[in-house]
């Protein structure tokens, strides 16, 4: 019998919108629910797995009606989806040579990471987006007040 914490392997049967079916040992199966697929933001379920791939799940509880509920994320990073269709997919290989790289949204001008910045300069980013944002919000307000139309030059 199965408990919670346990990991097991299990191959994805069934895909919906907020999640997937993972059938695992003795024909039972259990759902991992959208926000337990990866640590990254999911928009689609089909990106990450795909109906018959192997996947390695942590069982993260059972209810009194026997319904499990399931984590590709919970379970070891070592635990990756096995896609049985290796040719249509291709796997990023972690290289610890390799540096992260870094995202665009995280450099400044100088190329300088936020790890880098002091927390002066991260408050003066902050301040100089949020009112760039303020001033487009602004000017987006002030044209739909003029209704549409110019009262100037009318008869």
């Amino acid at each position: 019998m199965l408990e919670a914490g346990s990991v097991v392997e299990g191959k994805v049967v069934r895909i919906m919108p907020f999640g997937a079916f993972v059938e695992i040992e003795r024909k039972q199966s259990g759902l991992v629910h959208i926000s337990e697929i990866s640590s990254d933001y999911v928009k689609d379920i089909n990106d990450h797995v795909k109906i018959g791939d192997t996947v390695m799940v942590k069982v993260i509880s059972i209810d009194e009606k026997g319904r499990m509920g399931l984590s590709i994320k919970q379970a070891s990073d070592a635990y990756a989806p096995k896609h049985d269709e290796k040719k249509n997919r291709k796997r990023a290989v972690p290289d610890s040579r390799k540096k992260e790289p870094v995202r665009p949204a995280e450099v400044d001008f100088f190329g300088r990471s936020n790890e880098e910045l002091s927390f002066e300069d991260k408050l003066s980013r902050f301040k100089q987006d949020s009112d760039e944002k303020m001033l487009a919000l602004k000017r987006s307000a002030e044209s739909k007040r003029s209704g549409g139309y110019s009262r100037r030059g009318g008869r």
